[in-house]
């Protein structure tokens, strides 16, 4: 209690810079000491003592370093112990040491924090890799190693790439277990992914404890378990999980790099511990290849038996890389700290005289350039044995990477790697740091495994939990239309359509899924599906089943399976037999497609007269027989009775298209109006949904239903106009009526409800087409594995033709129908043809262009010609201009180029007889 008292004192107390100095070394000391205190006979200490020791020769022979100061390394032994570690750091604060190495438990490091803080004396340590250890609140606290947020990041992007999204912890319940965990935690939500159960276990646990806590993971869902842990602890564990057949196919453990460090460790693993670790990944830091690493380890079995069997077979691990690089790495900041004329000295501390003499307090010294050599030591960058030693801003080495591995046999498997950078890959992270990043999953790559129970297939890593308890299932009481859920009077028990669909998905599930089936209301009014949905989020039910449409909101609240029926929205309206009249040969066409007809067929005759007018007899003449021309060959098109011929190149490219468009108006034209006079056709008032919206006559709904929410919030219906209906025979009824005697117009239902609904009513129909696509589906929680297993199964009924005979068996009727009637819906929309009159409008234009650039041309050539035969040009005005254009445009093209001939001629022959005159004058 002393001791405890002692350090929460020594937490609270201020920094003092100076009070009396104990002693002062020359600025190139001969010996610095320092402290390392660690665990020598554990899994990581065994082999970070002979590293230590192998880095203390190797800077003591380098000249490269320190230049004659030697370091002085004391090591004691914390055997396992927190307290005895307490203790050990207060004897190295006493002895004027410049820095500690090795704390390997967070709880002796964060006690020895606080003292190094005092007295700013760094502390090292190459095995901690706590997240939490903070340099705010520890500025003094140096990780050599690697910290544990990035081992957390590999093992949340190896299970987002195997597909799987939660996972069980096991861990030892104290600072190094809790705070990994918290970290995995953080990191698998980043990635959509959770922590379904956490498993703490004592860190004295024995072999009961840890079985009686297996036997409740196994009782959990998810079948992937992280097991983060000691290596003397974490072995245990996979011990038990192997007597508890938890090793066994469909199961997936991933451990922490602990595994991996007690198999490169420890050599002499026993043959069954071995066979408990069959198809477990695990995880390795990972050094980089290099000339340094491979001496190193080449040498390693010699420095590992220099003191006999006390060192036999100690294996190599990737943290006795880093305690051998911490030695080199504070040498290198001592060396850089003396030679920028750095000194070493300790004052003593204000306060250790005052109180416990008896812990001999009043030897501590606070060191006084402590805060120089931190900074030295943070400075450093070098290359050793585990690659580019270098710290980043925030206290991390540079370019985190890990190998995962995959225990086969009585070998290690690396089936790839992870870093910071790359993500996952095959390739080792040191040759990806070239590349463009692109850590998108389709990117990410791994070797196959082999999974425990001597499995390549990837486990679905989750299994219906086997705790006991049955899940509880809310399904909707309807009162109407009970061919898809129908309560069987005076019990609890189902039937119908919905039912029988998961019933046979659950049939199809790997695994046994009890449950009980809960009505949801009352029995008299139909239950709202979205509240029903809205249960599952406050716990009254596990899942909803049975008619419930998937919308936005919904999805919003739990996660649905797929769609085993289509079901969206239509209109339902009366319909009557249209009789026929004189005047039904017009109904092909819309009023507005009439219009448009006469109007081409006008246009297009236009068009060709212009074409054709200067060089075709058949299209001149005295003005009103122009007109009856292009009247008459418009519409005689019609008929293919035009009787003029077309000579000109534009003007029959235009008539062929023109005949074209004829064709495809006049048989559109005649399949609708046989289809009109020979089948009996059906009509409505009510044209589909934009007409129903546009008036305001009362609209029906099936009471429960999310159309309600769909016509009031998308389309801006007001409430008053929304009638709810209970049953079918409630919707005939409102129909019949209608809105004059106190009835709705129309009733808009999901598309399953009503082909039931119309299968017995011929008076109705569906008006329009589907306005929403939805569907049916099972609703579970948000983020739970049987949806998608569900989902699965569903998308399997649909394959093997079972979803179908479900559907035929309770949904397939009779279909009320009149031979040879349907609605009337023949009649030919302007939309359908516009495609066609935009072409041909296109084409007229380009053609009237055409003709009318090359006569303005012609028309030039002759204006020149005119000018150039006459003696003296006289301007005229533009009514003369314009009216000798149109002239021009009106003659003949032969009789314009026979008059241009002449004039040549003519020109030609005055020419050779002024020529011939003045030949004669000279």
């Amino acid at each position: 209690m002393k001791v405890c008292w002692v350090f929460f004192l020594l937490a609270f107390l201020n920094d003092y810079r100076s009070c009396g100095v104990y002693a002062s070394q020359s600025t190139r000391p001969d010996v610095v000491r320092i402290g390392s205190i660690f665990t020598f006979d554990s899994v990581i200490g065994k082999a970070a003592k002979v590293a230590i020791e192998a880095a203390l020769e190797d800077v003591h022979s380098s000249p490269d370093v320190l230049k004659g100061t030697k370091l002085n390394i004391t090591m004691l032994d914390s055997r396992f112990s927190g307290f005895l570690g307490i203790i050990e750091a207060i004897h190295f604060m006493a002895t004027e040491n410049v820095a500690i190495i090795g704390p390997q438990s967070p709880v002796t490091a964060r006690a020895l924090s606080y003292l190094a803080n005092e007295l700013h004396v760094p502390l090292l340590s190459f095995s901690l890799t706590d997240p939490t250890m903070s340099s705010l609140q520890f500025p003094y606290f140096v990780s050599t190693s690697v910290n544990d947020v990035f081992q957390m990041g590999a093992i949340a992007d190896i299970v987002k790439y195997y597909g799987w999204r939660e996972v069980i912890a096991v861990y030892v319940d104290d600072d190094y277990g809790r705070n990994g965990i918290s970290v995995l935690s953080d990191q698998l939500a980043a990635r959509s992914c959770q922590i379904s159960h956490k498993a703490p276990l004592m860190a004295e646990a024995n072999v009961d404890d840890i079985r009686h806590v297996l036997v409740q993971v196994a009782l959990e869902g998810s079948r992937i378990i992280v097991v983060h842990a000691y290596p003397e602890r974490g072995i245990d564990i996979l011990a038990a999980a192997q007597y508890l057949g938890m090793m066994e196919e469909g199961y997936v453990w991933i451990a922490t790099d602990w595994l991996s460090t007690l198999l490169d460790t420890d050599a002499l693993l026993s043959s069954e511990a071995k066979k408990n670790i069959q198809g477990v990944l695990s995880l390795r830091i990972h050094t980089p290849e290099s000339e340094a690493k491979k001496t190193f380890v080449s040498r390693w079995r010699n420095l590992a038996n220099t003191e006999g069997a006390l060192r036999r077979n100690i294996g190599l691990s990737t943290y006795a890389l880093y305690a051998y690089d911490t030695v080199w790495m504070l040498a290198r900041a001592i060396d850089a700290f003396l030679e920028g004329n750095g000194s070493i000295s300790f004052t003593a501390h204000p306060k250790m005289n005052e109180t416990h003499e008896d812990l001999h307090l009043d030897k501590m010294s606070i060191f006084n350039e402590g805060n120089l050599l931190l900074n030295s030591i943070l400075n450093v960058n070098m290359t050793g044995v585990t690659g580019h030693f270098k710290f980043t801003s925030d206290r991390n080495l540079i370019d985190p990477a890990f190998e995962i591995i995959n225990i086969i046999g009585t070998g290690l498997w690396r089936i790839g790697y992870w870093s910071n950078y790359s993500g996952l890959s095959i390739s080792p992270p040191e040759t990806l740091h070239f590349r463009p990043t692109d850590n998108s999953n389709s990117k990410q790559q791994l070797n196959p495994v082999i999974w425990p129970g001597e499995t390549s297939e990837k486990p679905r890593g989750w299994v219906f939990p086997q705790n006991g308890r049955q899940l509880q299932i809310g399904v909707p009481n309807h009162v109407s239309f009970k061919d898809f859920v129908a309560r069987i009077q005076g019990t609890d028990m189902f039937t119908g359509y919905c039912i029988d669909v998961f019933i046979a998905a659950v049939n199809l599930l790997p695994y046994a899924v009890p449950y009980k089936l809960i009505p949801f209301g009352d029995g008299h009014n139909n239950p709202s599906s979205t509240e029903l949905v809205r249960s599952i989020i406050s716990g009254a039910y596990d899942a909803a089943i049975g008619d419930i449409a998937i919308t936005k909101d919904r999805t919003q609240m739990a996660d649905f399976t797929q769609p085993y029926i289509e079901s969206g929205l239509v209109v339902v309206a009366p319909i009557r037999k249209s009789s026929s009249s004189a005047w039904a040969f017009l109904r092909p066409f819309t009023t507005e497609m009439w219009c448009v007809t006469g109007i081409f067929f006008l246009l297009g005759g236009a068009v060709i007269w212009f074409l054709e007018h200067r060089i075709n007899d058949d299209f001149r003449g005295p003005p009103r027989k122009q007109v009856d021309t292009i009247l008459w060959f418009s519409f005689s098109t019609l008929f293919f009775s035009h009787r003029e011929n077309t000579v000109g190149a534009l003007g029959r490219f235009m008539l062929l298209l023109w005949l074209f468009a004829v064709l495809i108006i006049k048989s559109s034209y005649t399949a609708s109006l046989t289809s009109i006079l020979t089948v009996q056709q059906l009509s409505s008032p009510i044209q589909g949904i934009e007409s129903l919206v546009k008036s305001n006559d009362p609209i029906g709904y099936q009471q429960g239903s999310f159309a309600r929410d769909y016509l009031v919030e998308q389309l801006g219906i007001h409430e008053s106009r929304l009638v709810p209906l209970k049953s079918p025979e409630d919707y005939a009824k409102a129909l019949n009526d209608g809105p004059r005697h106190g009835g709705v117009a129309a009733i808009v239902d999901e598309h399953a409800y009503a082909e039931v609904f119309l299968s017995t009513r011929c008076e109705f129909s569906i008006i329009g087409r589907e306005f929403t696509k939805n569907g049916w589906g099972f609703a579970f929680p948000k983020e739970s594995q049987i949806a998608i297993d569900m989902s699965t199964a569903i998308l399997k009924l649909s394959e093997n033709g079972e979803l179908e005979r479900i559907h035929d068996k309770w949904l397939l009727r009779s279909a009320c129908s009149s031979q040879g009637a349907k609605l009337h819906a023949d009649r030919l929309l302007l939309e359908s043809f516009q495609g066609m009159f935009f072409a041909c409008g296109l084409a007229c234009i380009a053609a009237f262009l055409i003709h009318f650039v090359r006569m303005m041309l012609q028309y030039h050539r002759r204006c020149s010609e005119l000018e150039s035969s006459s003696q003296s040009h006289t301007s005229s005005s533009r009514s003369s201009r314009l009216h000798t254009f149109l002239s021009f445009a009106d003659e003949k093209e032969d009789s314009v180029k026979a008059r241009s001939v002449r004039r040549k001629t003519q020109c030609d022959s005055s020419m050779n007889i002024e020529q011939n005159a003045s030949i004669s004058g000279s």
